[in-house]
């Protein structure tokens, strides 16, 4: 039996979940049980995150099940096992300078739907993802992430629409 993929999420799942969306969240609970928490980027929360008392109280209720990698307060990235609660290495070691060239690339060099700008943080995700091996990012612009991973040419990430 193969592990399961790290869920990795991009500000449109987050939009998703915050306003409810039925594939979202039916998307949300069947991960609540994966050995990886959903992966939220910083930057891809501080994207989303209004002073708005619903859509806090809505995100907040989300980032439960998730962790971001590197903060403190949040949950860690591994849930606990019988044995203990094993480390996540690409969370914990974030990330480094050929990573940040590595994204600057993506961004020079993906093949985006016509009218689309780059964006850091689509690439951010794709590279997060793709630091994890085995991966699945929820995305509401699919076009977008799969352009960023043509270009970063991961082994094992996988585009779930939302």
């Amino acid at each position: 039996m193969s592990p399961a993929r790290v869920p990795v999420y991009d500000t449109g799942m987050l939009i998703a979940l915050a306003d409810r969306k039925a594939k979202a969240v039916h998307l949300h609970e069947a991960l609540k049980e994966t050995p990886h928490r959903a992966l939220v980027l910083g930057p891809v929360l501080a994207q989303v995150w209004r002073p708005n008392p619903a859509l806090v109280h809505a995100l907040a209720t989300t980032l439960r099940d998730c962790s971001v990698p590197q903060a403190r307060t949040s949950a860690p990235p591994m849930r606990e096992t019988g044995a203990g609660r094993p480390e996540c290495i690409a969370c914990a070691t974030g990330f480094d300078l050929p990573d940040w060239r590595r994204i600057g690339t993506a961004l020079g060099e993906a093949e985006l739907p016509p009218k689309k700008r780059p964006d850091a943080v689509d690439a951010l995700v794709a590279l997060a993802a793709a630091k994890h091996g085995s991966a699945v990012i929820f995305t509401s612009d699919p076009e977008d992430i799969t352009a960023y991973l043509s270009v970063l040419d991961p082994p094992d990430v996988h585009v779930q629409a939302v």
